[in-house]
């Protein structure tokens, strides 16, 4: 079940843009390794949090079983969701290996994640919504 960290914000007004990018991701632990019990997804809830406000961005919302976690995080748009990705599975690799040397024992070879991660565009309108306000725009000027 999701835990919600933050309320989504309409819309990031910044000083030459309007935005609202929100994206899902799902990070998967090496060889889907059973690494994660309670305490490892709430650290690594708290850690998420921090990082992404070190980015700027706003965890909103976090998951995870023994094997793998769900983030959806609202970001600027001057910042990509590969520097996202690298910032926090990087970060939580290694802080969590200090923070808890029992889960580093799980840790496949020392390798926290799989090197791939799973992202999709969150929080936006449907498509045809979106044709229909281009049309309605078409036809109102």
């Amino acid at each position: 079940m999701w835990t919600q960290i933050s309320v989504i914000q309409e819309l990031r007004r910044e000083r030459h843009s309007v935005t609202r990018l929100i994206v899902h991701l799902v990070f998967v632990t090496k060889y889907r390794k059973k690494v994660f019990d309670d305490k490892a997804i709430a650290w690594l809830q708290m850690h998420f949090t921090k990082e992404c406000l070190e980015l700027d961005a706003i965890l909103i919302a976090v998951d995870g079983e023994s094997d793998h976690i769900h983030l959806l995080v609202e970001y600027p748009p001057k910042i990509s969701v590969s520097d996202i990705v690298n910032k926090l599975k990087g970060t939580s690799s290694r802080f969590l290996r200090v923070e808890r040397p029992d889960i580093a024992r799980r840790y496949y070879n020392g390798v926290l994640w799989s090197p791939s991660y799973f992202a999709v565009s969150a929080g936006g309108a449907p498509l045809e919504v979106i044709k229909k306000y281009g049309e309605d725009q078409r036809n109102h000027y």
